[in-house]
């Protein structure tokens, strides 16, 4: 396989067939199955800092780009949640699991579908920001939503666009390497077919459908949650509710916006091993044991 640019380290990018196209990932390491999928319009190297600790700690841990991002196929027509949760769910099923799950923003939000849809397959999960249910909104707004995906995410402009906002949303604690994660952003979003694939999962993501199969999940999680996340009315309230509804260890972040694990890597690193040594395991697996 191929090294793209899109990769933190040298690790090959290997692609993993799906029904409309191919998802792209890393494999490194070996021991206990550690999964890490972004959030919408991020890449594999948002997790730059938490790969190399996990290594050493002893974990195999694989990276997957979402659908038209990064690496992975412009092919496909279907987006979200959902569909992201069944690419989790092929993939660990093909690496041989079960995995620990580690989601970010609607990566967290399918790592959660995920671990309701195969509690056999999920050890854990570590849930970064994550958008687990809609938020309250009027018809107008949402339609207001939609007309600025259009717009905003059209060609020429697009892509800059977005990667301006991206940068916006690291509130409070600015991490090392900003400027040059959101420059490949941009870069990634300007190839062929790829603007087109994150203005159809902007349109039609819809946490809606994650919020009910949370009482699902019985896999043990740690949630980080940022104080200046903009994507939450009230993020220390959001993080409660996710520690009340699936029984999570919460770590609300002072100064965080968005990306706990760029911003406050000091923390969510130390936090995600920790969380990871006191899980149930053999000497390269996981043993699940569900929660009652």
């Amino acid at each position: 396989m191929t090294t793209r640019h899109h990769d933190t380290t040298a690790a090959d990018v290997h692609l993993l067939s799906r029904p409309e196209g191919r998802i792209a990932y890393t494999d490194q390491g070996s021991g206990p199955l550690v999964v890490a999928t972004p959030g919408m319009g991020d890449l594999r190297s948002t997790y730059r800092e938490l790969t190399d600790p996990l290594l050493a700690a002893g974990y195999r841990v694989v990276v997957a780009d979402l659908r038209g991002h990064g690496d992975s196929d412009t092919s496909f027509t279907t987006h979200g949640d959902v569909a992201t949760g069944q690419d989790l769910l092929a993939l660990v099923e093909h690496l041989g699991g079960p995995a620990v799950l580690v989601g970010n923003s609607m990566g967290a939000a399918a790592a959660a579908w995920a671990a309701a849809e195969r509690p056999d397959l999920v050890a854990g999960l570590v849930l970064l920001a994550p958008l687990l249910r809609e938020p309250s909104t009027s018809s107008t707004a949402r339609a207001l939503y939609h007309l600025l995906c259009r717009v905003a995410f059209a060609r020429p402009w697009g892509a800059a666009f977005w990667a301006r906002y991206y940068r916006s949303l690291h509130r409070g604690t600015q991490p090392a390497g900003l400027g040059e994660h959101a420059d490949a952003i941009r870069a990634n979003l300007r190839e062929p077919g790829r603007l087109r694939s994150f203005r159809t999962l902007a349109l039609q993501l819809d946490h809606s459908v994650v919020e009910p199969r949370l009482t699902a999940v019985t896999a043990p999680s740690l949630a980080f949650v940022g104080a200046l996340d903009p994507d939450f009315r009230d993020p220390a309230a959001e993080l409660e509710w996710i520690a009340d509804t699936l029984g999570a260890t919460p770590v609300l972040l002072p100064e965080v916006g968005h990306y706990p694990q760029l911003q406050r890597p000091d923390v969510v690193v130390p936090a995600t091993t920790e969380f990871l040594a006191g899980l149930p395991r053999t000497t390269d697996r996981w043993t699940v044991t569900p929660r009652g």
